[in-house]
């Protein structure tokens, strides 16, 4: 363990902190919404910009992040906008605030990102990058076990009693702010002049940016773009005949499995390869939504979702660690700001998408279509060279 610095356990502490406030409150926020009178389309709007927000952000600030030289104030800014986020949403039920409150935690989001990932990179070799970044989306998935799971105990001595859950929200939030006060930047940015950073400056990046990063990014987001909410997984298990307590049990299921496996499965890349452990979690995505396609056996549901939680430890801080491994070091908070972000928007497309398949031919068409993709996105990654380590990385 001593690759996992004192920086890298403060920051997977307030991952952890930040993700059982925001997991607390995923599954039943939009059963809260319809109760204060959202309806269906207001509810898509307002996930929509918010998380439109959080995907073009990215981007900007974590190229304003390496433009500065700083890491540290976005982390705490960011953070702490989401958390001041929480009690907002039960402290006014006016739609307009619904969606300032919404924003600001996307856009706290936004503002974080980069330069947390970034942190992450600089803490860690190119040798141990899969274990770092591993071991840090297990403290954060761990979060989204316990918040789920004290959102459960509390409604069921407390049925419907939603708006109480938003203001206990803000506590592990509170945890997470305090937390950001022991990250300092390592070394003070040179008096350098500075340079203007225009919103959208971040785009220019990819020009600029290594072909194997480019090359890398594009398989990533074709594989985004058909790659929805976890929302439809729940919901087919849901229509498969599982009650409300067996869908939100698997679902916190899903996540132990992520938690528990994302760490190993770093230590593992990091000895066989990140693009290896990157296709093998693409297999296994593909398995699961063929699987979700024709299964209907509620316990088979949940070997399902096992996989589907070794699938999420084999890719999502996988990807952030090779594409640390193939940019420049100055550019880390950019480049994993820039596909986070573009990330985000397809990620919006992608359950659009989903729905309108799933609208128009049923749920096993939609499934059918996401893992048949998937399976051109693998062959497009096995022919991706072995990754090169950026000589400045």
């Amino acid at each position: 363990m001593k690759y996992i610095s004192r920086t890298v356990w403060i920051l997977s502490l307030i991952s952890l902190f930040t993700d059982t406030a925001s997991e607390m409150l995923y599954p039943i926020m939009p059963i809260y919404l319809k109760t204060i009178g959202f309806s269906i389309v207001l509810i898509g709007i307002l996930e929509g910009v918010a998380e439109a927000t959080a995907g073009i952000s990215k981007g900007y600030f974590g190229k304003l992040s390496d433009t500065s030289g700083r890491r540290a104030p976005f982390v705490q800014i960011g953070y702490t906008l989401s958390a001041i986020s929480k009690p907002m949403m039960a402290l006014f039920v006016y739609p307009l605030w619904i969606f300032f409150a919404r924003t600001i935690d996307r856009f706290g989001k936004g503002i974080r990102t980069g330069a947390r990932d970034a942190i992450l990179s600089d803490e860690a070799t190119s040798a141990t990058k899969g274990k770092v970044f591993g071991f840090h989306r297990s403290m954060d998935t761990l979060g989204a076990v316990i918040g789920p799971s004290l959102a459960l105990v509390y409604l069921y001595f407390n049925p419907q009693d939603y708006k109480t859950l938003f203001y206990i929200a803000f506590f592990p939030g509170l945890l997470a702010i305090l937390s950001t006060f022991y990250l300092k930047d390592k070394k003070k940015p040179s008096n350098q002049p500075k340079v203007s950073t225009p919103f959208f400056s971040f785009l220019k990046y990819w020009k600029a940016s290594p072909t194997a990063y480019r090359k890398l990014v594009i398989g990533l987001l074709v594989f985004t773009l058909f790659n929805s909410s976890d929302v439809f997984l729940l919901l087919k298990a849901k229509q498969s005949g599982m009650d409300d307590t067996m869908v939100i049990g698997a679902y916190i299921f899903y996540n132990i499995i992520y938690a528990l496996f994302a760490f190993p499965v770093g230590i593992l890349a990091d000895r066989v390869g990140l693009k290896k452990i990157f296709i093998i979690g693409l297999v296994l995505f593909a398995a699961v939504y063929f699987g979700m396609a024709v299964n209907t056996n509620l316990y088979l549901f949940f070997g399902l979702f096992f996989l589907y939680g070794v699938y999420a430890s084999a890719t999502e801080g996988i990807s952030k660690a090779w594409i640390s491994n193939i940019t420049n070091k100055k550019d880390t908070a950019t480049a994993i700001g820039t596909y986070t972000g573009l990330q985000s928007i397809c990620t919006m497309l992608a359950s659009s998408l989903t729905g309108l398949i799933w609208f128009q031919y049923g749920a096993t068409a939609a499934f059918v279509a996401t893992a048949s993709v998937t399976v051109f996105v693998i062959v497009y990654f096995i022919t991706i060279p072995k990754p090169v380590t950026y000589k400045n990385a």
